[in-house]
């Protein structure tokens, strides 16, 4: 994947006055660089391959691809192309889930895919994911940059978490004399990391929420 180590976006996102569309530059812990999107979904994907730990690779627009289907010359530029640890590749387009309905739009988007699964990658049409695992990446993206905690008070709520225990009462005892408030900072990082895990699609984060050690 080292081709796209400095290869640049196909399109630029652009912010422009009254465009219906949500634009920017996200900045990812995996990365630790800048990576585009066009619209809140694709800032959604975005967030969730930036949570993954098995995700070692994020480039935004990575290609474009050209092919005669059907007599026509057809260009695509995808959304993502994702590098996992173990090697494999996965490409990624963001659509809603109702433009999916359009038959031109589920055309355009079904040869990219042969083509892609041809050459050995994995293809993804993504459409959302559940609201409470959204937000809670969201809230836990906070605290996703090397430094946002201190480094030895990550280490510290490391060495001392309990693996079963409720997050209210890791905080609590980990604050010892201070606020409970005041340790929940180290544990959000260590759930960012993948270090500590809970279930983020069954319920908004609160101090109910089961750790596990993970690693």
């Amino acid at each position: 994947m080292r081709d796209f180590d400095e290869s640049d976006p196909w399109r630029r996102a652009r912010s422009v006055h009254g465009m219906a569309h949500y634009s920017g530059d996200y900045a990812s812990a995996t990365t630790s660089g800048q990576v585009v999107y066009e619209s809140r979904l694709e800032l959604a994907r975005l967030l969730l391959a930036d949570f993954d730990p098995s995700v070692c690779g994020i480039y935004a627009q990575p290609l474009r691809m050209v092919a005669r289907i059907d007599g026509k010359v057809r260009s695509h530029v995808p959304d993502l192309l994702l590098v996992m640890g173990s090697g494999t590749v996965r490409v990624v387009n963001v659509k809603p889930a109702s433009r999916l309905k359009d038959p031109e739009v589920a055309q355009a988007l079904a040869w990219p895919g042969h083509l892609i699964e041809r050459h050995g990658w994995e293809y993804e049409i993504w459409s959302g994911a559940e609201p409470v695992l959204l937000e809670n990446v969201r809230f836990l993206a906070a605290y996703r940059h090397p430094g946002a905690v201190p480094a030895d008070e990550v280490e510290r709520a490391w060495q001392e978490v309990v693996d079963g225990e409720e997050l209210a009462l890791a905080e609590r005892r980990l604050a010892g004399d201070r606020e409970p408030e005041e340790a929940r900072p180290a544990l959000m990082a260590l759930l960012w990391s993948g270090r500590l895990t809970t279930d983020l699609s069954a319920q908004p984060l609160s101090g109910e929420c089961v750790l596990r050690r993970h690693g």
